[in-house]
Order: C-alpha cells, then structure tokens, then sequence
C-alpha cells in the first residue's frame, strides 16, 4: 500500500494482479496529476477497483475518455445480432451486460450463467485497450469476475514453446457464445475473426505478454490442426492457473477496470433467475504487435 501526492491510495488485492484505488470520485472532473498516478497503478497492477462509485453513464464515458478514444460497440453479424442488441442499450459506447428483461425483451447482453476466460474485442483487428465496468444490480452470489496477469503466463510459457511460436499468429474468432468453442468452418466470413501474435508487446510497458483465450482463440497458424489444439490447450492451462487470477467480488457501485493487453477475464456461475446489471464502456487501442 502506498499514498502519492494526489491523495489517491492504492492497495494492492492480490499476488496476481489488481489493486483498489481509494480516494477518488469519478463523477467529479479529476485534475491530470490523479489521472497520471491512476495511469501507474494500471500500467503496475493491470485491474483496478474504485469502490462505491454513483455515477451516470456519461460520468463512466468522461472518465474512460480521459485514457483514450472511447470505443464503439461491436456490431454483431445479421445472424447473430440477437445475441448482442438489448432494448436499454441507446449508446453505440456502452454494453449493458445483463439478464434481466423488459417486457420479454433483453436490455442487454452476455448476461446469463458463467463465461470462459476471454479477451474483450480480442476477435477485432485493434482489440480495446481498457474495459471499465459499472455494477448498478448484482445477484446473492457469484458473478464474479477473475482476472489473469497474461505477463505472468508468458513468463511460465516453456523456452521451447516460446521458440516454436515466437512470429506465429492465432486465429481469434467469435460467434457470441460464452462457455463453447467454435466450430471452425472453411468460410469464416459470417462470424468475426482475426489473427493476431500468440505473444505480444505491450504498447506502454514494453513488457512480453500470452495473448490467447480460452473461449475465443482457435488456432494456430503454420502448425497442424492436431499440433495446434494441444499447444493451445497448454497455452489455455498456464493463463488458467490459479496463482496467476485475481477475483474480483462484486459490490454494488463498484467501477472495475482492466487492461485488455495484459489480461483474460471470465465470469464465476451465479443463481438461475437473480437479476444481474452492469454497465461496460472501453477505450480503443492500436494494433497488436509482437
């Protein structure tokens, strides 16, 4: 735990990554010497937490502006729009990630059950750089989210796997699914999909980073589907593994944000039938690069 002189304190939450950020409303304007000391404890500790938080969505908008180019919603292919357009999302910026329904309508997205470890916008070709998510309703229990430091993965990463796919890129694709693989077919044209390096750098650190996921990387280029599938399936187990995941347990009016290019993120099961509401905006990044 440490004070700077903004008056901000940030406390580290886990051995993995994450840290709370305490001393700072996000529904004021904030001086740029707060903003650039929140800028260090991100670049340091990946996820950060500010606690009872009451903001509005252009509060949550302003604040994710002050990092970057605020980023648009992903447009889900025709076939697939179902799964992604809510009735209570009016905002081309923000996601609604929720289960709960208005008149038999969804108002949002993702909202039900657990969800496998992922990269937000990862299927893209410039992935986001920041995900800021609001909660504004939260079930009894569960829901949670967990966190991976994928620096800490890449360093696990065997030296002769680091060989082997160092210049090689994945397939990232995304069909709207939460805890289901793809079904990989000759045309991918209907689902989005990008390759980008399995191991990357991060574009303000510098630092080396495993940049695949569970629930949308799918295959590796220049290696056999057969080779592909278990290196993929050791590259998911090191990302996994518990020493590097950080938990995250909701309380309401919690602002929760992370850094898509050095983490995975996944979602704990929650009970059938409790109301789930959280409010995500994103900053967007520029192309990965190796």
């Amino acid at each position: 735990m440490h004070d700077v002189m903004t008056k901000i304190k940030v406390t580290p939450l886990s051995s993995a990554c994450g840290a709370e950020i305490s001393g700072v409303d996000l529904s004021k304007d904030i001086d740029d010497a707060t903003i650039n000391a929140i800028k260090d404890a991100w670049n340091e500790h990946l996820v950060i937490v500010f606690r009872g938080q009451d903001i509005t969505q252009e509060q949550q908008l302003q604040f994710a502006a002050r990092f970057g180019q605020v980023g648009q919603r992903r447009q889900a292919p025709k076939a697939l729009a179902s799964r992604t357009e809510g009735s209570m999302q009016t905002d081309n910026r923000v996601l609604l990630v929720s289960n709960m329904k208005v008149n038999g309508e969804s108002i949002g997205a993702f909202g039900d059950a657990d969800m496998w470890f992922h990269i937000d916008g990862g299927y893209g070709e410039r992935p986001y750089q920041y995900s800021f998510l609001y909660s504004i309703k939260l079930p009894s229990s569960g829901g949670n989210t967990l966190f991976s430091n994928m620096y800490k993965a890449y360093d696990a990463v065997p030296d002769y796997l680091k060989k082997l796919l160092t210049g090689k890129k994945a397939l990232h694709i995304h069909e709207y699914k939460r805890t289901e693989k793809v079904d990989l077919k000759e045309d991918l044209s209907g689902s989005p999909h990008f390759f980008h390096p399995v191991f990357t750098t991060h574009p303000n650190t510098g630092r080396k980073s495993l940049f695949v996921d569970r629930l949308m990387t799918q295959r590796i280029e220049g290696v056999s589907a057969k080779d592909s599938e278990e290196i993929l399936e050791h590259l998911y187990e090191i990302g996994e593994r518990p020493e590097f995941v950080f938990e995250h347990v909701w309380k309401l009016g919690d602002v929760v944000c992370w850094d898509n290019r050095c983490t995975i993120h996944a979602r704990t099961p929650f009970p059938k039938g409790e109301d789930r509401l959280l409010r995500r905006c994103t900053v967007e990044g520029p192309p990965i690069r190796e």
